[in-house]
């Protein structure tokens, strides 16, 4: 559903638009609410309110009596917050969240199938740069039969 790499900034009211490409998906889709939090390699998840519960209800089945659920639960939950793009398809990304990304006005938008990632574009040039050589070997391990 979301699909490709875009590079966009913060407006200086701390604003991020989304991809034309993006709200026509979301809009196709049927989609207003999104779930933004920490993601991994320090990007922001950003779900469309059907995934998110999809992923809540997979990580609610972990049993609470394992330290590392309740860890990963605690951190993961923690930082999400609900939204709803304005007429214009910005979305306020909290400074807590920004700071968790590195992100301060440049950003890499990644559409990655069920979400869409937010990188500061330092950071997203840094991951690509490191894993774009490796690609084909990473495709061939994950692909083996």
């Amino acid at each position: 559903m979301f699909y490709g790499e875009f590079s966009h900034t913060i407006d200086r009211k701390g604003r991020l638009i989304l991809p034309a490409k993006f709200r026509e998906a979301a809009k196709a889709n049927f989609i207003e609410k999104f779930y933004i939090n920490r993601g991994l390699d320090k990007c922001l998840f950003m779900f469309p309110e059907e995934e998110w519960r999809s992923q809540e209800q997979k990580f609610k089945n972990l049993s609470i009596t394992k330290q590392q659920a309740r860890t990963f639960n605690r951190l993961y939950f923690s930082g999400a917050v609900e939204m709803t793009a304005d007429k214009q398809g910005r979305i306020l990304i909290p400074q807590f969240l920004k700071d968790f990304a590195g992100i301060k006005r440049d950003v890499a938008i990644v559409g990655v199938s069920n979400r869409i990632e937010i990188w500061s574009k330092e950071k997203w040039r840094e991951f690509y740069g490191n894993n774009q050589p490796v690609f084909e070997d990473i495709a061939e391990q994950l692909m083996e039969s």
